[in-house]
Order: C-alpha cells, then sequence, then structure tokens
C-alpha cells in the first residue's frame, strides 16, 4: 500500500506514536519523520522539568512539523505529533492542507502503564493528566480516523493501515 497523503499520528503521550509511526511509514512505502525531534531545546527542557508547554511553545514545533508536510505533499509521508487541540490541527492543515490524521486512542490506565516502562524519553507520566485535559478528539470534519492502542504495535499499525484504507480506498 502506498499513499501520497501526509499521514499525522496523533495522540497524547504515551500512546506509541513513535512506535506505531515508523511501523506505519513502512507500512505505506513512505518516509517517517518524528514529531520529537521538531521541538526546540526550549521545550525538551520544560517538558523535561514536568512543566507542560503552552500554546506559544508549540507554535514554533507545530510550524516546523506543517512545513516537513508540506515538502511531503503528493509524495506521502509519516509524521508524528500529538495535535491535542483542533487549532493545533488546523495549523497543520493550514500549512499541509492534504494531511490526513491517526489518532491513537486507549484506555489512561494502558497508556500510563506503557508510559512509566518506558526509558530514555523526557514526557514525565506526571504530564499525562494535561494531556488528557488538553486532549480534543478528532471531529466528524476532520480528515482521519481513531485506532485502539491494545494490543501489539504490529497489531495496532495494522489497524491503521486498515482504517486509513477504507477512509481513502484511493490510497491503496
Amino acid at each position: 500500500m502506498r499513499t501520497p497523503h501526509v499521514v499525522v499520528v496523533m495522540g497524547v503521550a504515551g500512546t506509541g506514536k513513535t512506535t506505531i509511526g515508523p511501523l506505519l511509514a513502512a507500512r505505506l512505502g513512505v518516509p517517517y519523520a518524528e514529531g520529537d525531534d521538531f521541538h526546540p531545546a526550549a521545550n525538551i527542557a520544560k517538558m523535561s522539568a514536568g512543566t507542560p508547554l503552552d500554546d506559544a511553545d508549540r507554535g514554533p514545533w507545530l510550524d516546523a512539523i506543517g512545513a516537513w508536510a508540506h515538502d511531503r505533499a503528493g509524495l506521502g509521508g509519516v509524521v508524528s505529533c500529538s495535535a491535542l487541540k483542533r487549532s493545533y490541527r488546523d495549523r497543520l492543515r493550514a500549512a499541509a492542507p492534504g494531511v490526513v490524521f491517526v489518532h491513537l486512542t486507549g484506555d489512561r490506565a494502558l497508556i500510563e502503564d506503557r508510559m512509566s516502562h518506558r526509558q530514555g524519553h523526557f514526557m514525565p507520566t506526571a504530564l499525562l493528566d494535561s494531556q488528557f485535559a488538553t486532549l480534543q478528539p478528532l471531529e466528524a470534519d476532520e480528515a482521519g480516523v481513531a485506532v485502539d492502542v491494545a494490543g501489539a504495535p504490529e497489531e495496532i499499525a495494522e489497524r491503521a493501515v486498515t482504517a486509513l484504507w477504507e477512509f481513502d480506498p484511493a490510497s491503496s
């Protein structure tokens, strides 16, 4: 399966964006970009200290991801980005109108458990509540699909491919 779409893998911290994104990109035959790599150092320092980012912090980050997605328009790609608020997704769509979202969703307890077992990541489990408080799920008029994160990464990626195919059969 190949897609000309740029797919944004979104969701709260701990849903597996960094794990599922590359698997999804491989299945779609397109490049993957890690959204965390677009953060300025100040954002990473702030989150590492347990302080949630505000909208002003997220602006340059979203613009950098939007620029990458714009450059991949018509070529396809997968990028991870929490994209928790509608306004963030609108900002990404303004830069790259054809983006499609894969919203990784799941039970809070499962996500917290996964976060507590990962190593080497700057986002502490303590910020999970702020992530859920900020989350505005995809709305009916937004191009995208929701995919449950229960199960093994390969199963989740396969569910995402299937959901994208059902969403846009022309992309297969």
